[in-house]
């Protein structure tokens, strides 16, 4: 059997329902709009009907009824529906009124919040987010907890517009007339044009006949100076980027809707003073290379007057059928450039202080000693110190002279001594060649220990000429040994010297003079030039917010921490500083700090 329905009607005994589906579903909460859409989009506005709620026979299984009242209505449905349609229970849709579902009818977008002169404080506004609450709490009610899409656009327009009037007051005026504005305004190249729906004022520009874009051919004009503008940039960066974009990738986002005067100026500098791009763009503000130390100019004292020590290592050693580990310890002079290599069997204090009773038996004691934060160099210093304490007034007096003073360079600084830590790696290439990685005995790494040393020691200092006629460069041995290396002869010196070092000087003191003359008009000359860090920096100060590099762990675990305390050097740059990191103090150079800056409006 086929049917043909000619007309179609739905009743519900919902008041409220009737009121939502014969109105706009746009006028209504996200919820109950997708609802009311659905509704409308399979059924006509005029075939829904009312049915009191008594006559409604989807309400007897909530109610409860009896059997034979259920199957009579059930089957037959209610006997209105028998009567013409005139004759059907009425409707008072005047009375229904949903104030709980309704959206309310509060626009902001055309509320004259600036009539009032009364403009909102955003000074202490930091971010996007609590600038909309700002504006949300002075212009929509209190109760309201929080903005839905429209209504936190149309606050966004009311701040572009703020952001207009307080920077292009003329311009607003004259083009919100209809009339152009002047030649010489800074908007006048753009060809702005005053869009009266949104009240702003746009490009005008030349791509009008563009369509089909990706991007606003009429972007919103706003001044980069002006706070709203750069709670934008920070709020885009944030988040739509999180700031993992540069300035040409934010740059290009922001001209999809918005024409920033100087707009990729104003977002570099943005992106510069936003704390979570500097996490992972910025680099350590390195001070200009300091003037060579003292240390470094003992022009006529001895080898060795002061040094800089380090260790290197291991190396694996045979010792019969079981294998055991050795370090290299390195005692460079600061001046001549010469270095001793000694071999320890560890690395606590005891190995080096035995290993540094050999050097001064050999090379002199030095007068400073200056090294890393090694805990064993820490040892020795403070078990040096002590025995000093304990021994006798008499002794004391006459070991006064002779005291090693030691010099601790900051942690995590090899570059303090970067003097001795380039001789460490030529030292490992020399060892890597001749070992090739191979386990020897002891006695064989003491060997090619003291060969590298030789080779080390033989290098000239400063340049080497082609000339023939020009005299060889001085090495380190010369000063050792009289000799450039081991394998050559003695210096020969020319009879004039000759004659004059048997009258006054012995033929080792002529060397040694030679050897100071040439270190003085040759090498030293060359120490002049800074190959790095040549550009002069703002100091650290006391409070300052930095980043320390941590080379053991990723970037982004990186601690941030605050300076406590600067130690300007005798050029009043400072390169060492204290930092506290979570309640702690450390010392840091500059090197490994990051300055963070701060949002300053």
């Amino acid at each position: 059997m086929s049917l043909t329905c000619h007309e179609k009607m739905y009743l519900t005994d919902s008041m409220i329902v009737l009121g939502w589906i014969r109105k706009p579903a746009g006028s209504f909460k996200q919820f109950v709009a997708a609802r009311v859409q659905e509704i409308q989009s399979k059924t006509k506005t005029e075939e829904w009907c009312h049915v009191p709620g008594k006559l409604n026979p989807a309400d007897d299984i909530s109610r409860g009824v009896t059997a034979e009242n259920l199957s009579a209505r059930w089957l037959h449905g209610p006997s209105f529906l028998k009567l013409p349609k005139s004759e059907w229970p009425s409707e008072s849709l005047k009375e229904v009124r949903d104030e709980g579902e309704e959206k309310q009818t509060k626009i902001c977008g055309q509320i004259d919040v600036e009539a009032t002169h009364t403009p909102v404080d955003i000074t202490n506004c930091k971010t996007w987010k609590a600038l909309i609450e700002v504006y949300r709490r002075k212009v929509y009610d209190e109760e309201i907890p929080a903005l839905d899409a429209d209504k936190e656009r149309d606050v966004e327009l009311l701040l572009l517009r703020r952001i207009q009037k307080d920077c292009f007051e003329e311009e607003f005026v004259l083009l919100k007339g209809g009339k152009n504005v002047p030649s010489g305004s800074r908007l006048s190249n753009l060809n702005p044009e005053f869009d009266q729906e949104s009240e702003l004022i746009r490009v005008g520009g030349r791509l009008r006949r563009a369509n089909n874009l990706d991007i606003d051919t009429h972007p919103v004009l706003l001044d980069p100076s002006h706070h709203i503008t750069k709670l934008l940039v920070r709020k885009i960066d944030a988040e739509v980027f999180n700031h993992s974009a540069g300035v040409e990738q934010s740059f290009a986002y922001m001209r999809r809707q918005y024409w920033i005067l100087k707009g990729r100026s104003s977002i570099k500098s943005e992106l510069r003073k936003c704390t979570e791009c500097q996490r992972w763009r910025k680099k350590p503000e390195i001070p200009i290379m300091a003037d060579l130390p003292e240390a470094r100019l003992r022009i006529g004292k001895p080898a060795f007057h002061s040094t800089g020590m380090d260790c290197f290592g291991p190396y694996t050693i045979k010792i019969g059928r079981r294998q055991e580990k050795r370090w290299g310890l390195i005692f460079k002079c600061m001046t001549t450039r010469a270095v001793h290599l000694e071999i320890v069997a560890s690395m606590d204090a005891d190995a080096f202080l035995m290993a540094f009773r050999r050097f001064a038996a050999r090379r002199g004691s030095p007068k400073e000693l200056f090294c890393d934060c090694g805990t064993n160099f820490i040892g020795a210093e403070r078990e040096l110190r002590e025995c000093f304490r304990d021994m006798s007034g008499e002794l004391q007096e006459k070991l006064a002279e002779r005291q090693v003073k030691f010099n601790f360079n900051p942690p995590s600084a090899p570059h303090f001594g970067g003097t001795w830590e380039r001789e460490v790696k030529s030292i490992k290439n020399a060892l890597k060649c001749c070992l090739k990685e191979r386990v020897v005995p002891e006695a064989v790494l003491q060997t090619v220990l003291v060969e590298v040393e030789g080779l080390i020691n033989s290098k000239p200092l400063g340049y080497a000429s082609s000339d023939i006629a020009d005299t060889d460069p001085i090495t380190p041995n010369m000063l050792l040994m009289g000799r450039r290396d081991p394998m050559s002869p003695p210096v020969v010196i020319n009879p004039k010297e000759e004659i004059r070092s048997r009258k006054q000087w012995k033929h080792c003191q002529v060397i040694v003079d030679i050897f100071w003359r040439k270190f003085v008009t040759e090498y030293l000359p060359s120490l002049q030039v800074r190959s790095k860090w040549v550009t002069d920096t703002p100091n650290l100060e006391r409070q300052n917010k930095v980043l320390v590099i941590d080379n053991q762990v990723p970037r982004g675990e990186w601690l941030i921490g605050e300076v406590v305390e600067v130690y300007p050097s005798q050029d009043g740059k400072v390169r060492v500083a204290d930092v506290s990191v979570n309640n702690k103090i450390y010392k840091r150079p500059v090197a490994k700090l990051i300055k963070l800056q701060k949002f300053v409006d």
